[in-house]
């Protein structure tokens, strides 16, 4: 069985239900039937019901549920919490129909917020930042976070490395140039991401392209002091920094670099600088290694809000769901 396979037998564990607001996209609705019809959560798809039933011509919809914003009858509630949360931001009730009414994310957001739904997955046909500012503008972070950041799950074949394979890979979508602070925050939300999603202790390795001390640099000194940071005020945390790649993951590499450390050679949990390093780095891993890469995946937030690339297959948006699903199972 592969990783993705167990996490969809987890999420047929507790079913949830899951949001898909991009009812425009065929592969969005080839997603939504496979979900249903294995079982992993329920579905709901946005978007006026002819145009989804016309689109999806050819797949089994049959079960899963088709909610048109424009007609919902949980419209006027929706638009009264708007306000409610927005009023401050100039929010009013015309401006939220129109909102709430045009761009189907936030309508979505609204779902969860007021308990119509357990996670909403988007993306596949709108920018991350489309995705990403309603929920952070409405659901906001969980207690005990600051902010917060997006991961990837990756799983690559045929890998002695990490956890058989499998890595979480953080922040690659969502934080530009985290200051130290923020960097050791995004360790432990990855970490406690890792652990949730593996059943396995996550070893994190905060990446650069110095090995303790090996170079000097002012982006170098932030991911020492981002790793001291997270050392003191996440003691629970196996982590360790500065470390280049092959430090972090390959054994012998590690042991001549890092020699003593706790995670040098066997990190599972990687910690990329900025979102530059990051983003590169899982489209590398994922081209040249053919690996899975599930994400951005959100974390931190109050309720799962997940991001798709544009890119995406449909059975990369069913992984996405199963992920989203067993978030929303572990709230």
């Amino acid at each position: 069985m592969s990783f993705i396979d167990e996490i969809k037998v987890r999420a047929r564990k507790d079913i949830k239900t899951i949001v898909l607001p991009e009812g425009e996209d065929r592969r969005v609705l080839e997603a939504a039937a496979t979900t249903v019809k294995e079982g992993n959560a329920k579905v709901i798809v946005l978007g006026a019901e002819e145009d989804v039933k016309k689109l999806g011509e050819g797949l089994d919809l049959s079960a899963v549920t088709i909610i048109n914003p424009k007609t919902s009858d949980k419209l006027n509630a929706y638009i009264d919490k708007l306000v409610e949360l927005r009023q401050a931001k100039g929010m009013t009730p015309e401006l939220a129909q129109q909102t709430l009414t045009t761009d189907y994310t936030t309508f979505a957001v609204m779902m969860v917020k007021m308990g119509d739904a357990d996670g909403v997955v988007s993306g596949a046909c709108h920018s991350t930042a489309n995705t990403l500012r309603p929920c952070l503008q409405i659901l906001k972070t969980a207690p005990g976070n600051k902010s917060a950041s997006a991961f990837f799950l990756m799983i690559v074949p045929d890998c002695e490395y990490g956890e058989n394979g499998v890595f979480v890979f953080g922040d690659c979508g969502l934080n530009q140039n985290p200051a130290p602070e923020q960097l050791a925050e995004i360790a432990s939300q990855s970490a406690k991401s890792f652990e949730l999603l593996t059943g396995k202790k996550a070893k994190v390795a905060m990446l650069s392209h110095s090995s303790k001390g090996s170079a000097k640099h002012d982006d170098v000194t932030k991911v020492v002091e981002a790793t001291r940071i997270a050392k003191e005020t996440y003691p629970e945390l196996t982590v360790d920094g500065e470390l280049q790649l092959d430090a972090a993951i390959v054994p012998s590499v590690g042991s001549s670099k890092a020699p003593g450390s706790e995670v040098a050679g066997q990190a599972n949990t990687l910690i990329f600088p900025d979102l530059d390093a990051g983003n590169i780095g899982y489209k590398l891993v994922q081209r040249l290694a053919k690996a899975e890469a599930y994400g951005p995946v959100m974390q931190g937030l109050a309720a799962p809000v997940n991001d798709l690339s544009r890119g995406c297959y449909a059975e990369d948006i069913v992984g996405v769901i199963a992920i989203t699903a067993v978030q929303a199972a572990n709230k």
